[in-house]
């Protein structure tokens, strides 16, 4: 317990821990459920004191009120994933977005090319060896720790004690602050129609044994939904929510077939509620990994039958996803698509999935689009993309043609546009044009 002395020593208060901090240095924010509210909020107070911070994040939960133009000659935002709550502050030019794919952000902290001053995060409270646990989030936020020049670190009990590479010791730590408020929750709207049609489709594609990664929403949720006649299926994602628990208690998903990290759920954060924290907590089947090792492709493909569902904004009719951006104005970000895409691609009987309604405005738009909106940015290429799933149906693309992808993925746009998309496909002499009989 000599650990214990050195705990006690660096306890503090959120305003006082911020309080070093300085004018023109650089400070990581646990991102996701594990925002450290109130240092946060301390941070916030000492906006007056402060001029050009940097603050770097992935997608964060909460108000990010250090993005409001109030703040702007205190605080610049770095964001390297979009959440809705840094969107208009990226949009208007308050805040940055860096498009980088998931397993890349850790080497940038690795090697030097993004330093940090400081990391803010929230763990659990120390075990009886003087191990703090980061929880729902160890993400990329365990390497910032390891390679930030000082770590303030909000204590809270609420925070799950989780089990893989998750634990930092207390000696790793330079400023407490116990806490004990609700952890941010995420939660996802029941699916529609047109959303469990998608899900539908999507399961018809998951085998017996395979392994999964699939994101927070709607769609994800639907999926798994109709997984329940399933077997043996396991879990290899950067993230996942509340919706896996149904299939862990009916024995459904429980990673026996996996291929690494066998009988183990592996991620690298969850964004769900507290009914997801209490299930994870303490629980072996669950192992977390930064995201540098969960993302890298070259491991993701190492799971036998890996099936990666992902969505998107825009597949145009070559087969380019859009998923980070509608026009030139930046929406979310690159996430684990490509790691995944690429991964599951080269996974022995894997599939890399891409799913999304077919139309978007209620209707008067086809997100099975002739060409990406102009400035639109190309997240997975037509050369990674395999399959894409609408409501209306399955296209395979992979190997296949500019003439065969159009056809393809008209058959799945909504019915009212099937035939402006087959008059662009013409044009564009993506099919061949008709030939007149000679008479």
């Amino acid at each position: 317990m000599q650990w214990l002395n050195e705990y006690l020593e660096k306890r503090t208060t959120a305003a006082d821990a911020v309080s070093e901090i300085r004018s023109g240095q650089t400070v990581y924010i646990h991102p996701g459920c594990a925002v450290p509210l109130d240092l946060v909020s301390a941070l916030l107070e000492r906006s007056r004191d402060l001029e050009d911070v940097q603050i770097i994040h992935m997608k964060t939960l909460g108000g990010a009120g250090y993005t409001l133009p109030e703040y702007e000659r205190s605080f610049r935002t770095i964001a390297l994933f979009i959440g809705e709550n840094v969107r208009a502050a990226v949009s208007e030019g308050r805040a940055e977005y860096m498009p980088i794919f998931l397993h890349e952000i850790e080497g940038l902290f690795e090697r030097g090319e993004m330093p940090l001053d400081y990391v803010l995060m929230q763990v659990s409270p120390p075990d009886k060896y003087g191990y703090l646990s980061l929880g729902v989030g160890v993400d990329t936020t365990l390497t910032a720790a390891r390679c930030a020049r000082r770590v303030i670190a909000e204590v809270n009990p609420n925070m799950p004690r989780t089990h893989g590479q998750t634990f930092l010791h207390i000696s790793e730590i330079h400023r407490i602050v116990e806490v004990s408020h609700p952890l941010p929750e995420m939660t996802s709207e029941p699916a529609d129609d047109i959303q469990r049609r998608i899900a539908r489709n999507v399961a018809s594609l998951i085998p017996d044994g395979a392994t999964l990664q699939m994101g927070i929403g709607a769609v994800p949720d639907a999926v798994l939904s109709f997984l329940s006649n399933h077997r043996d299926l396991g879990m290899h994602t950067e993230m996942f929510s509340d919706g896996v628990i149904p299939l862990i208690e009916k024995g459904v998903m429980n990673g026996s077939q996996k291929t690494i990290h066998p009988a183990k759920l592996v991620a690298g954060f969850v964004l769900g509620t507290r009914r997801l924290f209490d299930f994870i907590d303490d629980n072996p089947l669950f192992e977390f990994h930064p995201t540098k090792y969960v993302n890298d492709p070259f491991v993701i493909a190492q799971n036998r039958k890996m099936i990666a569902i992902n969505s998107a904004i825009q597949v145009d009719l070559t087969g380019q996803v859009c998923a980070d951006s509608i026009g030139t104005r930046p929406y979310s970000g690159f996430g684990g698509q490509v790691d995944f895409v690429r991964g599951a691609a080269h996974s022995p009987g894997g599939k890399p999935v891409i799913a999304l309604p077919s139309t978007a405005k209620g209707g008067t738009v086809s997100r099975i689009a002739p060409m990406l909106e102009p400035g639109a940015g190309v997240v997975t290429s037509r050369a990674d993309v395999h399959y894409v799933v609408t409501e209306h149906g399955i296209a395979y693309l992979h190997g296949k043609t500019l003439r065969q992808r159009a056809e393809a993925l008209i058959a799945i746009a909504d019915p009212k546009f099937r035939d402006s998309l087959t008059e662009f496909a013409y044009k564009a002499r993506y099919l061949r044009p008709k030939l007149v009989p000679v008479s």
